[in-house]
């Protein structure tokens, strides 16, 4: 594993901001991290999943960059214990899987982003840079959102029910945030997609849907007759405190 420290980006005394790189391909891997080195941030590299894991949870990154197909551990596999110790560093998937199906287990299992490989580096730094500043304005202080037994800490990205922590991935926690900052508010599924998944995104509604379902099964006390995560008919969804 390698580490290098170039420039700052979290402000006057800052550290720079650690991207961790997960990438089997040699070239590939230390193209990025030059790339990133010289545009001011500190990176860490793996080769493999083993070794990724070990980075993601030793080296604290504040990103990571992350293959799917690896040796040892995969992507998905290092993706869910991250979720599953709930640990919500924003995660970028870098891949040759590039169906919709393969796109939406990656965001289903918790990854922030995805974009598939061959891709544009602009376009890789552009994503990443617009993950990091989420992030910084997640860290800035925000309130948490309550409703019912359910809490929402914005800073660091936990819910918890009736003050016990429930494991979110990173894109229920993002459409729980989005209906939760505007109460009463319908959502198109449309909306939802282009807000939370973004605007190239070739999922469809039913992938809404299925994170919807997902939410209430994890958050409503019936699910079948939900109290607080509810659909308009002919619409989406909105949130009820």
């Amino acid at each position: 594993m390698e580490s290098q420290r170039r420039g700052n980006h979290g402000g006057p005394g800052a550290s720079p901001e650690k991207i961790l790189i997960v990438e089997d391909d040699r070239s590939l891997r230390d193209g990025l991290a030059m790339n990133f080195q010289l545009r001011g941030y500190q990176v860490l590299t793996a080769a493999d999943g083993d070794e990724g894991l070990r980075a993601a949870f030793d080296g604290r990154p504040d990103l990571i960059i992350l293959d799917i197909m690896l040796p040892g551990a995969s992507g998905l596999e290092i993706l869910g214990e991250l979720r599953e110790r709930e640990e919500q560093v924003p995660v970028l998937i870098l891949s040759a899987r590039s169906t919709t199906e393969q796109k939406i287990e990656g965001l289903a299992t918790g990854a922030d982003d995805y974009l598939s490989k061959p891709f544009e580096l602009s376009e890789l730094l552009a994503r990443v840079e617009a993950m990091l500043r989420r992030q910084r304005a997640l860290e800035g202080g925000l309130p948490s959102i309550t409703f019912g037994d359910i809490e929402i800490d914005q800073r660091h990205r936990r819910v918890t029910l009736s003050g016990e922590p429930v494991p979110l991935s990173a894109k229920e926690f993002e459409l729980l945030l989005l209906l939760a900052r505007s109460p009463g508010k319908p959502f198109t599924r449309e909306a939802i997609l282009d807000r939370v998944w973004g605007w190239d995104f070739s999922g469809t509604a039913r992938t809404v849907n299925n994170f919807v379902l997902s939410l209430r099964r994890k958050l409503e006390r019936d699910p079948a007759s939900p109290r607080h995560i509810l659909t308009v008919r002919q619409v989406g969804y909105k949130l009820e405190p």
